[in-house]
């Protein structure tokens, strides 16, 4: 079972920038495709991004594209993800996530993923102030 916990959540400013990390632990980090999730208040969780084994795939939802990308670094079994001139509807608690390695063939290909995904972290708030 692999176990995730995420850093660095917190109050940012619109134009500012802030970096999530989640760590994971347990397993081969490279046997998982990583992604990232994130739930408002009243709304139902979201896909945002997600990132191959080897971080040289990167899938990023639209409504994000220009403000919110992926990396990882798995020398250190995390991922990451950098908000740039975020939103104040980016405001949201943020979660990482593991999937299977098809993951970016379904993205693809145009497939839902969500569903996908099977280990979670516990989630970090991010506020956006305007």
């Amino acid at each position: 079972q692999v176990q995730l916990v995420e850093f660095g959540g917190g109050l940012v400013q619109t134009g500012g920038s802030l970096t999530l990390s989640c760590v994971a632990s347990g397993r081969t980090f490279t046997d998982y495709t990583m992604g990232w999730f994130r739930q408002s208040p009243g709304k139902v969780r979201e896909f945002v991004a997600a990132i191959n084994w080897s971080g040289d795939e990167t899938y990023v939802t639209d409504s994000v594209k220009g403000r919110l990308n992926i990396s990882r670094d798995n020398t250190k079994n995390t991922v990451s993800l950098h908000m740039n001139s975020p939103k104040p509807e980016d405001t949201a608690v943020y979660y990482c996530a593991t999937g299977p390695l098809i993951v970016m063939d379904y993205a693809r290909r145009g497939r839902p993923i969500g569903d996908l995904f099977r280990h979670w972290g516990p989630g970090t708030q991010i506020t956006v102030a305007s």
